[in-house]
């Protein structure tokens, strides 16, 4: 795909250096290693914290990696705090963003800046529980190229939601399914905490701006085997909610240009 036909508002995520393709056109490193990216956004009081205990669940894994926080400039101490940890561990980085806004964006943003071969996310509000990390890495061991934290599998919950709120998220997943490719629907694809083999998302064009990229992973990602694992969304305890308006209006603009694609109205 050209280059000229992406807009300003998206980005490729590119191939690690250090990948090579063999005959069956499948990625191979000489061993796998995890990037996961954690955005924030004035979350001072959560990130010293969910780092321990991210760290805390991978050491035992035995897989390499890199947690990449991923701040926008949030001015809030966010940034002192990580730069600390750095400094203690290499395996933790920053990279800060500045005057820019969307949590798509600070997700693509990170996974361009490692090398790794296995690509995550989490928030970074202690509402996604790091002890299902073993879980999502077995699964990507296991031959999935996919593997979604999932509230709407059995053994998931959403949480102490109101109704309307639930009802809202339900209708949002709903209005997915004509556009999730057949045979591969996922009863979750508004999740924020997942991982994803790099050789299904390199080279894509994905929207910088919303809230949802795991749909865009779904829907324009070279995605042949999923797995939903249970997630019990957890309350936020401090800090404030980043969800708005312009979250809902994003949200509405990409499913807009995912059908006008689907349907062959819009060249990606």
């Amino acid at each position: 795909m050209s280059s000229t036909v992406i807009g300003p508002s998206y980005i490729r995520i590119d191939s690690a250096a250090t990948d090579s393709l063999t005959s069956a056109g499948q990625v191979r490193s000489t061993q796998d290693k995890l990037a996961l990216v954690i955005p924030t956004l004035r979350e001072a009081e959560n990130i010293a914290g969910l780092l321990d205990h991210v760290r805390a669940v991978l050491d035992p894994v035995g897989i390499g990696y890199e947690i990449l926080v991923v701040d926008d400039d949030s001015q809030d101490g966010t940034e002192e705090i990580v730069s600390a940890i750095a400094r203690q561990d290499p395996r933790v980085r920053l990279l800060v963003r500045h005057g820019q806004r969307g949590l798509s964006g600070a997700i693509l943003y990170g996974w361009q800046n490692t090398d790794a071969s296995i690509l995550g996310v989490m928030d970074s509000d202690l509402q996604h529980p790091p002890e299902l990390l073993p879980s999502l890495l077995a699964s990507i061991g296991a031959g999935h190229d996919l593997a979604i934290g999932s509230r709407y599998i059995a053994g998931g919950r959403l949480g102490k939601w109101n109704p309307i709120r639930k009802f809202l998220s339900a209708a949002a997943v709903w209005i997915t399914l004509p556009i999730q490719k057949a045979g591969m629907h996922a009863k979750d694809p508004m999740s924020g905490f997942f991982l994803v083999r790099r050789e299904c998302v390199e080279r894509v064009p994905f929207q910088r701006s919303g809230f949802k990229l795991l749909l865009e992973v779904l829907v324009r990602g070279r995605i042949r085997s999923i797995e939903e694992i249970p997630l019990a969304f957890g309350l936020r305890s401090r800090g404030a909610s980043k969800a708005s308006m312009k979250v809902g209006v994003d949200y509405g603009r990409l499913l807009l240009r995912l059908y006008a694609s689907r349907l062959g109205l819009l060249r990606d």
